[in-house]
This record gives structure tokens, sequence and C-alpha cells, in this order.
């Protein structure tokens, strides 16, 4: 073990102007890499960011001068997101006055971080205030500690950067129409934004909404503030994500997800109960995010021709194309708010290079063994991706010396149970160094504390739609550059830090400014049907952004269709079966197949899997307990496909309770279960309203299978001669995934929920099927195709 070579380079002291990341032929679970191919160099970007090391929060202000003349060009300097050299009109610093309260060395609240469980702040918060049994002394006590938490908060709320000029905030927004805020991630935006406009008096004639991309950030961001206010979240400050509201009658700062309020919109295209409507992270340009923009200027603007309360908007992000937002929201000032982002140090690979996640875990080692202390962050894309690299870390670090093999390797991914997440924002025990293996919901939505150092594969998987096939895959890509700031911006939140990115300098240069926004590459059935039934007929003529093809409209239009959705006439119209599905919060194709339930006498048990497909995984195991979770799993299986083996692993939950000790002995996720079952309630509670009872088919499940191929019609694959599978439209190569109980199995055709391109391009949560069945539950779309054993 000793005389394992010591890697060197990469992690060497900072003053050194090159570094050489190294690395081995074998493969990181049969040695610590050994020295030999990866360079990275320091550079210039270090000298530029050292200016921000003691910064003082100010707000810049892009002037116009009001006659609609041109503003002149200035650079916009942030510390974090928006690359070096982007142009925004010129700028003018307001100076504030220092507040004695701002206390320099204080750590700032993290406006955007999002605790993967949601409630445990507000839970952690009222066990530290709160005892229903106190009497006597206790009382005098309890009273003491909630004092003490009033005032640490209150200190902590006072060293945020967003602070200082938080009076100069609030009177620009109530001077003006709208504004775009530019403010690196734990400026305190998110959180204190809203508070200020309350206690200034916005709430008094409406409410303020707060649109967050993610429902885990909705969720916990909202219980933060409740926190600080001193309230119980649900009563001033609430929140509305899907299948989960919390907000009532008396709700006057409310996050929301941009679904959300674009569902609100359904009912109140004017927006009225609101007084500002906060976009927040509005950089994640989610499909909901761009429709929403085009609701809420119209909004606005109808509102300002109305003898009612004018609407505000307020924009934020940590990084933005800012001429882009500006133009759009019509010459909208920006302010640019510098936080306290501390220097960082980017170092870049000197060659491409060919396995991101061998080159990240070589770095690792090398960080590990010959830098300071300090965490490290490394972005990966997905699960699977991420929980073999933290089994190959854990592996790789027992053939250290036994004084180096102090690692804490961590995964974090959107669907890990709430109680493993929550490692990450733990301190790991002295003498050891915390690896955080993370996919993009690293990048703005949380903040974790104490990293120092970041490995950046340059790499993001994204959903993806392809034109002309009906399908829509998760795909690797590069990222952008705004993405690849964002990343290293998480080395700088609470001291100096160095990002490594596993890229050439050549390869950042060569990479996009900003991320293709999901309007003009995802599905747009979704939010086309949206749109109708908000009365958006002209869907060609839609205020977009960044408009997507008028050939993605148009498809669209024809899946829509295709789902019996639209009428056959000129005019675009909804039928009544269109109405019931944009009822649904769900895709259209789900929501065809919960209304095709109805005839085929099967609600209960679709009710049970699309509850099911629209959360995160029930089903759960780490990279050490994969064969006994595929061992468990098996009494669960069965020959006609995954949809059913889920079915019957809700049954088995529900015939035990949900009990805890089940749960864990058969790699059940109890709280994914559980929402899983809140979700299928309420959508039980929809289809009543919508006339639906709910029967169920029993063991029978040809029903079933049938009902789920009336909306997954456009996701079937048919086994070939030769043993591949092609899809019926594309005529696309495709495989069954690994996790698929059909795995070892060859049926002759089969429906799928998703594809994910990797290696290969695999099908995830399959069912088979009859062919002749396609014909029957969607005749429009498959008179024209051929099926069954003539096709193959």
């Amino acid at each position: 073990m000793s005389d394992a070579p010591r890697p060197t380079g990469v992690a060497a002291k900072a003053k050194k102007k090159k570094r050489r990341v190294v690395g081995s032929d074998q493969g990181p679970q049969s040695r610590v890499p050994a020295p030999s191919t990866m360079t990275v160099s320091q550079t210039p970007e270090k000298k530029k960011r050292k200016r921000n090391r003691k910064q003082k929060a100010t707000l810049t202000l892009a002037d116009q001068d009001g006659q609609g003349t041109a503003p002149k060009k200035a650079r916009l300097e942030t510390a974090d997101g928006v690359s070096p050299g982007t142009d925004v009109a010129q700028p003018r610093r307001l100076h504030k006055k220092k507040a004695a309260a701002d206390v320099g060395g204080t750590q700032p609240i993290t406006n955007s971080r999002v605790e993967p469980n949601p409630k445990a702040i507000s839970a952690a918060a009222a066990a530290a205030s709160t005892n229903e049994n106190c009497t006597g002394s206790t009382v005098g006590r309890n009273d003491k500690l909630l004092n003490v938490n009033k005032v640490r908060l209150l200190k902590e709320r006072k060293a945020l950067p967003i602070f200082p000029v938080r009076k100069e905030l609030v009177r620009t927004i109530r001077q003006k129409d709208c504004i775009i805020l530019i403010g690196e991630t734990a400026c305190g935006k998110t959180t204190q934004i809203p508070q200020y406009l309350h206690e200034a008096g916005f709430t008094k004639r409406g409410a303020i909404g707060i649109t967050q991309p993610r429902r885990v950030a909705a969720i916990t961001v909202a219980n933060r503030v409740a926190m600080e206010m001193g309230v119980e979240t649900g009563e001033l400050v609430g929140y509305s994500v899907r299948f989960d509201d919390s907000t009532t009658s008396a709700t006057r700062i409310k996050y929301l997800t941009d679904g959300m309020l674009l569902r609100e919109a359904l009912l109140d295209p004017l927006l009225k109960r609101y007084r500002v409507i906060v976009l927040d992270e509005a950089h994640e340009r989610t499909v909901n995010t761009d429709v929403l923009f085009g609701v809420v200027k119209s909004a606005q603007k109808e509102r300002s021709r109305m003898d009612c309360l004018p609407l505000k908007i307020v924009v934020m992000s940590a990084t933005m194309d800012v001429d882009h937002f500006s133009k759009y929201f019509g010459g909208a000032p920006v302010y640019t708010l510098e936080g306290r982002q501390h220097p960082i140090e980017m170092m870049y690979a000197v060659k491409k290079q060919d396995d991101y996640i061998f080159s990240a875990l070589v770095t690792v080692f090398q960080v590990h063994r010959n830098q300071e202390p300090g965490d490290i962050l490394v972005f990966c894309t997905g699960q699977e991706e991420i929980e073999s690299v933290v089994k190959a870390t854990r592996e790789t670090r027992l053939q250290l010396p036994p004084d180096e093999q102090k690692i804490l390797a961590l995964p974090l991914y959107s669907a890990l149970p709430s109680s493993m997440q929550l490692k990450v924002f733990q301190p790991a025990a002295p003498g050891w160094r915390k690896v955080i293996f993370s996919t993009n919901i690293a990048e703005t939505s949380i903040t974790i504390p104490g990293i120092k150092f970041v490995v950046d594969t340059g790499v993001v998987k994204e959903r993806t739609y392809q034109p002309g096939t009906g399908l829509e895959l998760l795909k690797v890509r590069k990222i952008s550059k705004a993405q690849a700031w964002q990343r290293a911006g998480r080395a700088g939140r609470e001291c100096s830090g160095v990002c490594y990115r596993l890229y050439t300098k050549q390869e950042f240069e060569a990479m996009k400014e900003h991320s293709i926004p999901e309007i003009q590459r995802c599905s747009l059935s979704g939010v086309v049907l949206q749109m109708l039934a908000l009365g958006i007929s002209d869907i060609f003529a839609f205020d977009f952004m960044d408009k997507p093809s008028e050939k993605h409209l148009v498809e669209a239009l024809v899946r829509l269709h295709q789902l019996g959705a639209l009428e056959k006439k000129e005019a675009l119209q909804l039928t009544a079966v269109g109405k019931k599905m944009a009822a649904f919060p769900l895709e259209p194709r789900f929501s065809k197949i919960i209304l095709c339930s109805k005839e085929l006498a099967c609600t209960e048990e679709i009710l049970t899997i699309i509850s099911i497909l629209s959360g995160d995984s029930v089903l759960f195991f780490s990279e050490k307990h994969r064969e006994r979770a595929n061992e468990v799993w098996k009494k669960f299986q069965s020959n006609e496909g995954d949809h059913v083996m889920l079915l019957n692993v809700f049954r088995a939950y529900k015939s035990v309770r949900g009990n805890k000790d089940w749960c864990k002995e058969n790699f059940v996720n109890k709280k994914n279960m559980h929402k899983a079952m809140e979700i299928r309630s309420q959508l039980a509670d929809l289809c009543l309203k919508a006339g639906i009872p709910l029967k169920s088919c029993g063991q029978d499940t040809v029903a079933f299978r049938k009902c789920l191929a009336a909306g997954l019609f456009t996701n079937v694959a048919e086994l070939q001669k030769n043993g591949d599978y092609l899809t019926i439209d594309a005529r696309k190569k495709v495989h069954i995934h690994p996790s698929s109980c059909l795995f070892s199995s060859s049926p002759s055709c089969i429906i799928f929920t998703e594809m994910v391109e990797t290696t290969k391009c695999y099908m995830r949560n399959l069912t088979v099927v009859d062919p002749d069945w396609m014909t029957e539950v969607a005749p429009q779309y498959f008179k024209k195709k051929r099926l069954g054993p003539k096709s193959l």
C-alpha cells in the first residue's frame, strides 16, 4: 500500500504556473492512479477574481436616458456566472453607507440553498424554539433560546451582501414596472427581497409571488423565509408546487414553481391576486418559464390599461444574457449586486480527455493527497454514473496509506433518499475530506458548505426532443460558458478556492455562451396544451423570448391531435377530451392514459403507475447493494414488464402499511413512495371531478397495458430478426435498459416511458404489448404504419 505511486502536479501549490494531472491506463478500481496523462494550466482569471476578495456589497445600475437612445456599452463584472466581457448597458454605481450591523465575519445565509429535505429547516427551528410541555424555569430557558435564535437570524440577514442596498432596491422596484437583478448565489436575493417588499407595504394590496424552476427550491426557501419572519409555513409565507400546496387566503409571500403559476393563470390570466411577480433563477429557461415570461408581460400590459393595481415584475438570476432579457422586458434596467465572492483559481486540461469520469477520479485523489484541507465537489451527469464513481472512490481510497484514507465519498442527485442527501450538508469528522459527486442540481439550486475545490467534467445530461420521431431522450452534452462559471463559483463561497476544468482552454472558448433554452429542444405538446387552455389560440404569434421553430410547434399540434385533444378545424380549439387533459397537472400522454382508463375499467391501477412515474424513483439501492437489491426485487418482477412490477411493489407496500423495516429490506424509498400515494390521492380527486369512476381491473393486466399504450403509442419498439429493437416511427436502434425486469428476455413488441442515451440508446420503464392493440388504441397514428410479424 505504501509503495503506491503518489500523484503530483494538478494539486500542487497555487504559486506554480503549471500543473500536471496524472492518470493511468488501468481502471480506477484496480489501484491508485499513477502519473502520466493530463496536464492543466493556471488561467489569468485568478487575478481578476482577486479584486473581489474583500469586496463590499454594491449595486450597479444600467442607466438609460428614457428617450429611447441606445445605451453605451461596458463590461459587467460579477463574481461568477456571467462570463467576462459580456456587454451590458453602461453602469452607474450607487454608493451606500456601510450599515453598522453589516458584520463582515458572519457567515451569510445561503439564499438559494435547497436542502433536499425541504421541511428539515422548519423542523429544526421549531425544535430549537418551542416545547409544548415546558413549565416554570423551562419556559424562561425556552424564551431565551427563542430570543437567541431570533438575534442570530437577524445578524445573519444583516451580514448578507444585499442588506446595505435594500432601501435602494425597494425604491427602484416601486419606481419601475420591471427590473432585472443579477446577484450571485448566496447574496440573499431569493430570501430577502420578498421580505423587504413586505416590510415596505407591497403586500397590503396583493401578494408577492416568487417562482422557482424546481419544487424542492420553492419548498425549502419558503420554510427558510417563514423561519426568519417567525411565522409558520402556510400562513404569511407559503409555497405551492405540483401536488403540494401550503398556502391560505392569508399568505402574502408565496414561493411556487413556474408551472404552478402558469396553472394559476388558467383561472386568472391577469394574475390579479399578485402585486409583485419575482421570476427567480430566470437563466434556467424551462419550457414553463419561457411561456410564463410572455404570460406575465401580457398581464402587466393589460392591467396597465385597466383600472386595477399595476403589476411589478422582478427578474432575478446569478447569470444570464442581460441584454437579451432587458430587450425582451421592454428595456428594463439591469442592476448588478456584487457580493462576497472569494478568488478562484482556474485550472484547465492541456489536452482533451477521453474519459471524463476517470479524469475526475484522478483529479480527486491528487487534490486529496497534495492540497490543503477543504471539501471537493465533482459535477457528473446522472444517478448511475454517480453511484459508479462513488463506489470506485471508496474502493480506491483503501489502497492509499492509512493516514491518507480519510475520504468520505457522497452522492447527490434528486432521487436520493432525504437521509442520504442531508449527509452532504453535514461536516465530515475531523481529519476527513468530503468528496461530493453531484448532478447539476449543485450549480445553483443548492449551496454546500465547506467546498474549496470544484472538479468540472464539462458535461450535463439534458432532455432533448427529436423532431419527426415523437421521441424525447436524455442525452449527455457539453455545458455552456455560463454553466462553467456557475460551477466554478461553487469553490469560492466561503474562502478562496480552485476549479479544475477537465477540458482545455480551447474547448472552453468553443462553448456556447448560454445553454439552449428548453423551449427550443424539448417536446412542446404539454405547453401548447396549456397555452390553448389559457385561450392563446395563435401560438405562432405568441411573444416567446426565443421562439421555437414553426416545425416544432406544428409537431406539438399534430401530437395533440393524435391524442384526441384538438378539434378537426382550421381554428385551434381543444376538444372536450383536450379540456379534461388540461385539467390534470401531467404530461398530455399521461392525462390521456387516465381518461382512457374509464372505458377500460382500470383507473385504480393507472392512477398508481402514473403517480409513481410522476415522482422520483420508488426503488433505490447504492452500488454496494446492487446484487442484493436485484435478488430481492425478483419477487415483484413480471414478464409483462416494469410497469406491472411497479404495480406489484405498490401493492406490497400498501399491504404492510408502509412499514419502515419492510422498505429497508426491499430497497423501497419510503419517502418517494409516500409522495406517490399523496399524488395518487390528488389525481383520484381530479378523476372524480371529471366523472371517472375509480374502478380496478384486479389481476387482469391486459386492460392496464392497453391503457398505457393509448398514451405511449409513439414510444413503441419491435424486435427484429437480428435481435435488435427498432422504434416504429424513426426506425431508431434501441436497447432494453439493464435495470429493466425485461433485460434478459426478448418480447416481440414493447412500449417504453423514456429513452436515455449514453454509450447506447436505452429504453426505460417497459411494458409488453400485443401489436394488434396499437391500431385499436391509436388508429389515427397507426393506420399507415405496419406492426407485427409483417414488419419484422
